[in-house]
C-alpha cells in the first residue's frame, strides 16, 4: 500500500495550525451545524481558568487553578479580599481567574478545516451537559451514530451580549458518510485533533510573579503622577478592551 496523500495533508495542516487562531472556532451570525467529536479519554469537554487585566497582558492560564501550582496572582487576589474595602473587592474580582470551556468540534459544510476548537460560556456548557445525560440521545460523539447539534447564535434586539441556542437534530449520523470517505476520514480526523495542553502558553509561577511587580510598580507610577487610584486606572476601558478582545477569540460570551 502506498503513502496515503490525504491524510498526510491533513497532518501537516493540524501541525501548521497548532496553537495558532485557526485551531478555534467562533460560530457567526445566524445557524451552524457541528459534531463535538470523541476524545480519547472519553471527555470531549476542557475546564481552563485564565487571569485578564493584568496590565497589557493578554488572558493566561492561572497557576493555580489548572496546575495546583504557586500563584503569586492568586495570593495577591486573597489579600485583596481579605482587605475587605470596596476598591480592593472591586480589584479582586477583576483580577481573579475566570473558568472557560472547550470542546473538539467539526464544522458541516467546513470538514476540509478538520477538527477545531470550540470555546463556550457556563450558559452553553449547561446545555451541552444536559444534552449529553439525557439517555434519549446516547453518545452524540458516537463516531457511527452520533448527534450533530444545530448552533443558533446571535444578539436579540436590546440584548448586550449574543447567546448561543443549541439543539440536536432529531436523527444520529455518522460522523463522517461513506461517500466523503466513511470511518477512514473520521479516523483521520480523530487522529488530528488538536492537542488542549498546547493551545495556551502556560507561565510559570516565577513568570506571573514577574508579571504583578510590573504591573503594580506602574500602578504606583501613574498614581503618584496623576493623582488616580489604582483602581480608577484599573478600572479604565483599555483593560476592558482587551479582556473583551480575548473572549471575543475565544467565544466566551455566551
Amino acid at each position: 500500500m502506498g503513502i496515503d496523500i490525504e491524510r498526510m495533508r491533513a497532518k501537516l495542516a493540524a501541525l501548521k495550525n497548532k496553537g495558532g487562531s485557526n485551531v478555534f472556532w467562533k460560530p457567526q451570525d445566524g445557524e451552524q451545524t457541528i459534531r463535538i467529536v470523541p476524545t480519547a479519554d472519553g471527555d470531549p469537554f476542557k475546564e481552563f481558568w485564565f487571569h485578564y487585566n493584568l496590565g497589557s497582558n493578554n488572558g493566561f492560564l492561572s497557576p493555580k487553578k489548572n496546575y495546583g501550582e504557586a500563584d503569586p496572582l492568586d495570593e495577591f487576589v486573597r489579600s485583596l479580599f481579605s482587605e475587605g474595602t470596596d476598591d480592593s473587592i472591586k480589584m479582586a474580582k477583576n483580577l481573579m481567574a475566570r473558568q472557560r470551556f472547550f470542546a473538539p468540534v467539526l464544522v458541516r459544510g467546513e470538514e476540509d478545516k478538520g477538527v477545531r476548537i470550540w470555546g463556550f460560556g457556563k450558559m452553553a456548557y449547561q446545555q451541552l451537559l444536559e444534552l449529553v445525560l439525557n439517555p434519549d440521545y446516547g453518545d452524540i460523539t458516537d463516531t457511527d451514530e452520533g448527534t450533530d447539534l444545530v448552533i443558533k447564535y446571535g444578539k436579540a434586539p436590546g440584548d448586550r451580549f449574543p447567546s448561543t441556542n443549541i439543539t440536536p437534530r432529531r436523527r444520529t449520523s455518522p460522523l463522517c458518510a461513506e461517500e466523503a470517505g466513511g470511518s477512514d476520514k473520521a479516523l483521520e480526523w480523530l487522529e488530528n485533533i488538536p492537542d488542549f495542553d498546547g493551545l495556551f502558553e502556560r507561565k510559570t509561577p516565577a513568570e506571573v510573579g514577574a508579571m504583578l511587580d510590573e504591573w503594580l510598580a506602574g500602578e504606583s507610577g501613574e498614581s503618584a503622577s496623576s493623582g488616580n487610584t489604582e483602581v480608577e486606572k484599573y478600572s479604565s476601558n483599555e483593560t476592558d478592551q482587551v479582556k473583551a478582545a480575548f473572549d471575543d477569540l475565544l467565544q466566551q460570551s455566551a
